[in-house]
């Protein structure tokens, strides 16, 4: 019985250790036109992953003027994040024929990219071990 509480014990140990370094950051998310739908939030750690695989998402009610989003448990780091607003709730960015979003979406730092969404380099943010608060701005 003790040989099987001990391994045991320590994966405990390991689990609650790791979650001692995540930091949660907070996402105020501004000029939200109508609290219509949700907002889908969805966090990348990595220039390889950005706009492919995401790290952690979240979906929010919209709430119109200003939204929060709490992003909990992530480890300290570099993230960039991509927010859109689906307001007609079909799980989905929606665009128009040439591929253009035709819902409000913004990124972290407000980056704007030409032609499709900006580098992880200009949405990067840094998550210091206390947590953090980001503000974005729909467009």
């Amino acid at each position: 019985m003790k040989a099987i509480l001990q391994p045991l014990s320590c994966a405990i140990l390991l689990a609650a250790s790791a979650l001692a370094g995540a930091a949660d950051l907070t996402l105020r998310v501004d000029d939200v036109k109508s609290a219509q739908g949700n907002l889908m939030v969805s966090v990348f750690d990595s220039a390889a992953s950005f706009m492919r695989k995401p790290v952690a998402n979240a979906i929010v009610p919209a709430v119109a003027g200003a939204t929060t989003v709490m992003l909990k448990d992530l480890p300290a780091g570099s993230y960039a994040i991509a927010i859109f607003h689906d307001a007609n709730s079909n799980g989905k960015m929606d665009k128009n024929l040439v591929g253009i979003p035709t819902e409000d979406y913004a990124f972290s730092n407000n980056a704007v990219g030409q032609m499709g969404p900006p580098s992880f380099e200009s949405a990067r943010l840094e998550l210091p071990a206390a947590g953090g608060v980001a503000i974005v701005s729909l467009r």
